[in-house]
């Protein structure tokens, strides 16, 4: 593909891929746009290359998840870093952030899932995938995203079953 092409695939996905992105930074809306831009600048760079394997849009968010991969990864060294830090400087441990409340059953169902099923699920209902094309977005075999896709499915029905109670 030239630059053109690829300015033109990226620009038909870009909602596509920022809701994507979004999801892999869990609701993060600057992280988001700066792992979305990261992927941009990989793919016009040449660190990641379209090889035709898979549709476009698979290829992309593959992208994008490992990109937010690297995003945790960094931040979390980052974090782990400042607690050495400040650990070292005061002798009082850090005190942790405690974990946003979930307004509606539906977030606080989809957060109780696996990461691997919460991702499998998005692909294939927020982003139209067969789950074929999620497992190669991200990097697992399809049977393993089909268990992924089918275990969520039943964990997210019982944990909605639940909270109707």
């Amino acid at each position: 593909m030239n630059r053109e092409e690829l300015e033109d695939e990226l620009e038909k996905l870009h909602r596509a891929s920022y809701a994507w992105s979004l999801s892999c930074c869990r609701g993060d809306r600057e992280e988001a746009e700066d792992v979305l831009q990261e992927t941009y600048l990989k793919i016009f760079d040449g660190r990641a290359r379209f090889g035709g394997g898979s549709s476009f849009k698979t290829f992309l968010f593959g992208v994008v998840r490992r990109t937010a991969a690297e995003h945790r990864r960094r931040a979390w060294l980052h974090r782990l870093r400042l607690a050495a830090w400040s650990q070292a400087g005061s002798g009082v441990a850090p005190v942790s952030k405690s974990i946003e409340a979930r307004s509606s059953r539906l977030e606080g169902a989809l957060a109780r899932l696996a990461a691997r099923q919460r991702d499998v699920l998005d692909l294939v209902f927020g982003h139209d995938m067969t789950v074929e094309e999620a497992a190669r977005a991200l990097g697992i075999s399809a049977g393993s995203a089909r268990q992924h896709y089918d275990r969520g499915k039943k964990r997210l029905r019982h944990a909605l079953g639940e909270s109707q109670s």
